[in-house]
């Protein structure tokens, strides 16, 4: 496949060949941006929801996609199939459990999935999402079903798994109930809470927002915050000043602030960067040669690099190794490096040197 600067991007097909063939750590990828196409094809006929195509091959032709599109586009993909997960217990359960058994088989050891528990219920939530007619599943059970599936995964493929709950920026109204989901299931899979959507909607004209992450912060609960993806370097600082966010979610336009990138180079603060993803959603330029990671890796920065949306992109954490290293210079020594991850919200698990 041609990456968009005219790149040649080796996949994954048949007899796979690992970029690098050692354990892998992955920090920043999406529960309903990480579905098998069987399961939602399997839902959408036994629910009776239509979909836009009734194969996988057709399936994927609507969902996914491998040119540049902008992250409003990438978003509206969900729209087309999680009319068939949301709102169905067997369906979320089961996401949660493939999910584990995807990451196992791209030699992932430990991983750390976000949702929103908000986005797969259709009880007690409003509005109810995905133009579902309402039922009676909540989001506090949405996450114990999640973590069902997941301790099963962990379970039978023997790696782990952890779960951050997204407030969304464009409905303040489930922020207070995410931080309370993320007490009440902080020490049964939850290890974070994190803010992703639209960033032009500041947290700071939302008090919602700021007071979830206050009792998240006065709780012991970590929190990561979508930033800097396709916004300035002002979302970043309102992240770091007023969330007392311990992460950044994608991060790239931290770069266009040079005294805000070397205070958080001093802070060793973590950058959770999305190779594919930044190109596919017009987050960076196209040219693989100016991606921020570069700089990234030259200031020996704190980063981990993950899948983000595979369905939607069309992808696996492997991709993202294999741009990296075909492209960015990348190397062993810098794998190692990175999933030594200084930036896991798990105390327990150290990987790597």
């Amino acid at each position: 496949m041609e990456g968009s600067s005219g790149c040649r991007i080796e996949r994954d097909a048949g007899q796979r060949l690992s970029a690098f063939d050692l354990p892998k750590v992955e920090l920043h990828v999406h529960l309903d941006g990480a579905i098998k196409p069987e399961t939602i094809l399997y839902f959408g006929k036994k629910r009776g929801i239509p979909l836009p195509g009734d194969t996988v091959e057709d399936l994927l032709q609507h969902i996914s996609y491998t040119e540049p599109l902008t992250l409003t586009q990438f978003l509206e993909k969900f729209s087309f199939y999680m009319p068939a997960i949301a709102g169905d217990r067997d369906a979320v359960r089961r996401i949660a459990y493939e999910f584990v058994e995807m990451k196992a088989k791209e030699g992932v050891i430990y991983v750390e999935v976000r949702y929103s528990p908000h986005l797969l219920a259709n009880c007690k939530v409003q509005p109810v999402p995905w133009d579902q007619e309402e039922g009676d599943l909540t989001p506090d059970e949405v996450v114990h079903l999640v973590n069902q599936g997941l301790q099963d995964g962990e379970r039978d493929f023997n790696i782990k798994a952890r779960s951050i709950l997204c407030c969304m920026r464009h409905m303040p109204s489930w922020s207070l109930e995410v931080v309370e989901l993320c007490k009440k299931y902080q020490n049964n899979t939850v290890v974070a809470i994190d803010l992703a959507g639209d960033e032009l909607l500041l947290a700071e004209t939302f008090p919602e927002h700021r007071k979830a992450y206050e009792e998240a912060e006065r709780c012991g609960i970590h929190r990561t915050v979508h930033a800097g993806e396709v916004g300035s370097p002002s979302v970043i600082k309102e992240a770091i000043n007023v969330l007392k966010t311990e992460r950044i979610g994608h991060s790239y336009h931290v770069l266009e602030d040079p005294a805000l990138y070397r205070e958080l180079l001093s802070r060793k603060m973590h950058f959770e960067t999305c190779p594919w993803s930044s190109i596919l959603t017009g987050a960076c330029d196209p040219d693989f040669r100016k991606h921020p990671v570069i700089q990234f890796m030259n200031d020996k920065a704190n980063y981990s690099l993950n899948s983000d949306g595979p369905l939607i992109l069309n992808s696996t954490i492997e991709t993202d190794y294999k741009i990296a290293k075909q492209f960015l210079d990348f190397t062993e020594e810098e794998f190692k490096r990175v999933v030594s991850c200084r930036g896991m919200f798990c105390a327990k698990l150290r990987v790597g040197a």
